[in-house]
C-alpha cells in the first residue's frame, strides 16, 4: 500500500512541475525556440528514442558512474575502518582530507587530463575523487562512534583484528556509511555529468554539450530533466541496498 502511494505522490508531482513548467511559459509569454515546452521536451526525447542515442547515452554514463563510484565506496569504506581505529593516525590525515574535500573534481580537470589523457578515465575519476571524501568521513565517524560495550564483549569473546571489523565495528558503522553513500551519489552524479561535457563523446554531459551546439534546447532540457531522473533511480537503489542490508542483520527500517 505504500508503495502504490509512493507511486502516485511522483506522479502528482510530476504533473504539477509540468503544470507549473507550461504555465511559466504561457504567462510569460517566452519563446519557445528559448523555452521549450513539455511537449517539445516530449518529442525530443522521443526522437532520441527512436534514433538509438537515448539508451547508449544513458548506458555510457552509469558504465562510467559505477566504476568511479564503487571503487570509491569500497576504498573508502576499507580506509575509513583502519583509520577510525587508529586515532593517532587520522589525526594526522584528517587535515589533509578537510583540505581537499572542498576542491571540486572539475579544478583537477587539467592535471587529471594531463595524467589519464581524454575519455572515459577522467569522467571515472572525477567521479571517484567526489564520491571518496563523504563515505571516508562517514565511516570514520562512524567508526569512532561505536558503542564501547561492543567492544568490551567482542574482547570477551575474543575477536579482534579483521574479525572485529567484519562483525562487530561495520554492522555497527553501517547506518553511518549509508548516509555517505547517499551523499556521495549525488556529488558523484553531478560530477559525472560536468566531467563528460569536456573531452568525451558519450554521455548524457556530452549530449546536453551537443545539442546545445546545436541550439537544439529542447534536447537541452531532455538531457537536463533524464541527468534529475537517472540520478533520483540511482538515490532510490542506494536507499534498497540499505534496506536489504538492514533485512539482514535483522534491523528495522528507520
Amino acid at each position: 500500500m505504500i508503495k502504490y502511494k509512493n507511486i502516485i505522490n511522483t506522479l502528482i508531482g510530476f504533473g504539477l512541475l509540468i503544470l507549473v513548467w507550461q504555465t511559466i511559459i504561457i504567462m510569460g509569454k517566452y519563446d519557445t525556440a528559448l523555452f521549450p515546452t513539455p511537449l517539445q521536451v516530449w518529442e525530443g526525447l522521443l526522437s532520441l528514442l527512436y534514433d538509438g542515442t537515448l539508451f547508449e547515452n544513458i548506458r555510457v554514463s552509469l558504465i562510467r558512474f559505477f566504476l568511479g563510484y564503487l571503487s570509491a565506496v569500497v576504498t573508502a569504506v576499507i580506509l575509513g575502518l583502519i583509520l577510525g581505529r587508529i586515532p593517532v593516525l587520522w589525526g594526522v590525515i584528517d587535515p589533509i582530507a578537510q583540505v581537499l574535500r572542498p576542491i571540486s573534481p572539475i579544478a583537477w580537470s587539467p592535471f587529471i587530463v594531463l595524467w589519464f589523457g581524454i575519455g572515459d578515465i577522467p569522467a571515472i575519476v572525477a567521479i571517484f575523487i567526489a564520491a571518496f571524501f563523504p563515505v571516508l568521513l562517514s565511516t570514520v565517524s562512524g567508526v569512532r562512534k561505536v558503542d564501547p560495550t561492543y567492544l568490551k564483549v567482542s574482547q570477551n569473546f575474543g575477536l579482534k583484528g579483521f574479525a572485529l571489523l567484519r562483525k562487530v565495528i561495520f554492522p555497527a558503522t553501517f547506518p553511518y556509511i549509508a548516509n555517505g553513500l547517499h551523499i556521495a551519489v549525488g556529488t558523484a552524479w553531478v560530477f559525472l555529468v560536468a566531467g563528460e561535457m569536456i573531452g568525451t563523446q558519450s554521455g548524457l554531459g556530452y549530449l546536453i554539450v551537443d545539442a546545445r551546439n546545436s541550439l537544439r534546447l529542447d534536447l537541452v532540457m531532455t538531457g537536463i530533466l533524464l541527468i534529475g531522473i537517472v540520478g533520483l533511480f540511482l538515490d532510490k537503489m542506494v536507499g534498497l541496498f540499505e534496506s536489504w542490508i538492514n533485512r539482514i542483520w535483522g534491523r528495522a527500517n528507520s
